[in-house]
């Protein structure tokens, strides 16, 4: 990214003022950045445009207007190296008839892998997952955080150079997020290039420094998030635990550090409001697994977001 000193004959995505609307629809507009190896998150709102863009570099769709390369070139056109791209979609698409191993195994298949690696392949990323005793069930029967952590399986499986993740957290419990943020920055650490997307700032903030900020399908800024964050006042924010002992959770969280207030909602969840929104969501994963706490899923309720695109709106 040029903002965070990169080069751009460095840079390995590049985009010159592209756009895609859709009949009237304006979903990106004229938006210009340029991302070299490392982690680099692509924070928005939601409806911001995070997914056409990340389409539109991925090389699943043509701009309206402007160009996109990887590597130097255009993806569309030298389709040989779509296999250095992992693309882990926000939409939920899988085939629910197919197994885990199954789905896996084909995708490598398609990259046109050996049968030899692809069974080792196959067996590593559904270990590092945790989704071994699952690999013979139908996806159909998979949960919502058992089908996300299959779909970065597959983004990451034909080991790519350039790897897309739109929204890759969502439906994990805390754990499979503190691995799966854990990985993200090991694949950065390793040279890979990563843009990872989400609409939630202390997300993005645990895997990478480094973001661009896109509202309503236009690039804000970008540069290192401690920058843009020291500017802004520091908001509570509010989120939605799901879990089976609601009750049992919402006591051990009345007084820990960073908790606000803590309360069960008309819907059974554990709804926190936390001053410091990334120390909540680090302190998370070890409460769960040192005290034996129930939580399936995370939501963030506000849009943590606002105040940012208050601040670089106003100024």
């Amino acid at each position: 990214m040029m903002g965070a000193g990169v080069e751009v004959s460095a840079a390995r995505i590049t985009a010159d003022r592209v756009g895609k609307w859709f009949g009237e629809v304006i979903a990106v507009n004229n938006c210009s950045l340029s991302v070299g190896t490392g982690v680099v998150g692509l924070l928005g709102a939601n409806g911001a445009g995070k997914s056409t863009l990340f389409k539109m570099l991925a090389g699943l769709i043509e701009p309206s207007h402007g160009s996109v390369s990887v590597f130097g070139g255009k993806l569309r056109e030298e389709v040989g190296w779509y296999r250095r791209v992992g693309f882990c979609p926000e939409s939920d698409a899988l085939p629910d008839w197919m197994t885990g191993r199954e789905f896996l195994t084909l995708n490598l298949r398609l990259m046109g892998l050996p049968g030899r690696e692809i069974n080792q392949r196959v067996g590593h990323w559904l270990e590092r997952f945790e989704l071994t005793d699952a690999a013979g069930r139908r996806l159909g029967g998979y949960s919502k955080g058992m089908r996300q952590k299959l779909k970065l399986a597959q983004a990451l499986a034909h080991d790519p150079d350039v790897i897309f993740l739109d929204e890759p957290l969502n439906g994990m419990d805390p754990v499979s997020r503190k691995h799966s943020i854990d990985l993200v920055r090991e694949l950065g650490e390793t040279g890979r290039t990563v843009m990872v997307s989400s609409h939630i700032l202390p997300e993005v903030e645990s895997m990478t420094g480094e973001i661009i900020l896109i509202d309503r399908g236009k690039v804000l800024a970008e540069g290192a998030v401690t920058e843009i964050r020291d500017k802004i006042p520091e908001h509570p924010t509010t989120v939605a635990l799901n879990s089976s002992h609601p009750r049992e959770l919402a006591g051990f969280l009345i007084g820990r550090e960073h908790v606000v207030s803590v309360e069960v909602d008309d819907q059974g969840r554990v709804v926190v409001r936390t001053d410091h929104a990334v120390g909540f969501y680090r302190a998370l994963p070890g409460w769960v697994l040192q005290n034996d706490l129930s939580v399936e899923e995370i939501l963030t309720l506000d849009d943590s977001l606002e105040a940012v695109f208050q601040y670089l709106t106003q100024h």
